[in-house]
């Protein structure tokens, strides 16, 4: 699979790469992605047709996480994790980066109520989402 990248100033488009490489699950998605300026090569935004060659630097940005990824093979066909995994490699930087901003994000915790609301405390939302003053406990 990996074997179609030895030919020697092979490019490939971005959008299938990044499917290629399974950092998108469809074409579509990655093409979104594109477009919304979620991806940069080297450092500049990049448009669906561009065409990547071996050694181009990647910013993908999904969710919380940014990876800097490093092309080290071209497929246009998507193929098993394991090969899609040879396809780049992630700079040691990027990965520290990401561990440590994972470790941050479980460190402070989740900020969602244990229980629903009961009748007073909806009250007391619903005064605050319309701009009023809550009721506090003495009132």
């Amino acid at each position: 699979m990996v074997t179609e990248a030895t030919e020697p100033g092979r490019k490939v488009r971005v959008d299938k790469w990044l499917w290629a490489a399974r950092f998108f699950k469809t074409r579509s998605l990655a093409k979104a992605a594109i477009e919304g300026g979620k991806i940069q090569l080297q450092g500049q935004r990049v448009k669906v047709s561009k065409e990547i060659a071996v050694g181009d630097r990647l910013l993908i940005r999904q969710g919380w996480d940014e990876k800097e990824v490093i092309v080290r093979a071209l497929s246009e066909r998507r193929g098993p994790a394991p090969v899609a995994r040879e396809l780049y490699e992630e700079s040691a930087q990027s990965a520290a980066r990401r561990q440590h901003e994972a470790e941050l994000r479980r460190a402070a915790g989740s900020n969602t109520p244990t229980h629903r609301p009961d009748k007073h405390e909806r009250k007391l939302l619903n005064r605050l989402r319309r701009g009023g003053r809550p009721l506090l406990e003495d009132d």
